[in-house]
């Protein structure tokens, strides 16, 4: 059976709905906006799950060629039931929008989903990802998806750190963006005071580290609330930022590599104090006491 495709309702370029939405590809008209892109599938599907907040729903409306949305019938059923409108477009709309080379015919618009620091706090977190002046967007969403699979509380990215609603950022995130929280613009200092005052032990992430990671686990010292600061990719962190912590840990590298890429370190580390979290002992077993 040959099915019909419908039509496109956005066909021009210049039309005020994609002009609003090309200039959310600059970080000063999200900012303004307190707007974003969520580009594909899988992005799309988490900002149509994603309850929303005081400002009303997350996906503000979406926008689809005639042949994704025919593709993806029951994602462009959930999202109009959510209450989002959807406009298809031409692959030539969609690609004005996207920032991909190679979109996949859908983009959303959704609204900021960043969460006050101080309710990341109020919140009493176990386990916590800081990115401390880290600057490529791919690597700061790749930390907030790893954050997400070791089951962190909340990510925090301070002042000095790339914009979370970069779209390569997003897309780096896989859909985690919309799974936890995330504080954005807390100077390292505030977020340091601010994690050990709410009971958080502190690491830095550091090649350079006095500390072992395999020696404090060992130790039985990674089974209580743990807060990772991760430095920039090219340069680690800051002796300033190293002193603030209450210890600076490092990967031990049992072969030859000269060291681990950002996300990678980041990984082990959530990793680590996620499995010793959860061991006899740790803190989500006394939480659940």
């Amino acid at each position: 059976m040959i099915h019909s495709v419908a039509t496109p309702e956005l066909t021009s370029l210049r039309s005020a709905r994609v002009t609003a939405a090309h200039r959310l590809a600059k970080r000063s008209f999200r900012g303004k906006e307190r707007r974003f892109l969520a580009e594909g599938p899988q992005a799309v599907r988490e900002a149509v799950a994603h309850p929303g907040g005081d400002a009303g729903r997350t996906l503000i409306e979406l926008y689809a060629t005639p042949e994704a949305a025919e593709r993806h019938a029951d994602l462009v059923a959930a999202a109009r039931a959510a209450g989002a409108p959807v406009l298809t477009a031409t692959p030539e709309v969609i690609a004005e929008i996207s920032d991909t080379v190679t979109p996949q015919g859908l983009v959303g618009v959704c609204r900021f989903l960043d969460t006050p620091f101080d309710e990341v706090l109020a919140a009493r977190p176990r386990l916590v990802a800081v990115l401390a002046h880290v600057r490529d967007p791919g690597n700061a969403g790749t930390v907030l998806r790893c954050a997400d699979a070791a089951g962190a509380d909340a990510v925090v990215l301070t002042d000095a750190s790339v914009d979370l609603y970069n779209p390569k950022a997003v897309r780096a995130s896989a859909g985690s963006l919309f799974h936890l929280p995330v504080a954005v613009g807390v100077p390292v200092a505030d977020a340091v005071a601010g994690l050990r005052a709410a009971g958080v032990r502190v690491l830095a992430a550091d090649g350079a580290g006095d500390r072992d990671l395999d020696a404090e686990l060992d130790e039985g010292a990674m089974g209580g609330p743990t807060a990772w600061i991760f430095g920039n990719e090219a340069w680690g962190l800051p002796e300033e930022t190293r002193a603030l912590a209450d210890a600076v840990v490092r990967v031990p590298i049992h072969g030859r590599a000269e060291s681990l890429n950002l996300a990678t370190a980041a990984a082990v580390c959530l990793y680590a104090s996620a499995r010793a979290q959860r061991a006899p002992g740790g803190c989500r077993s006394v939480t659940s006491t």
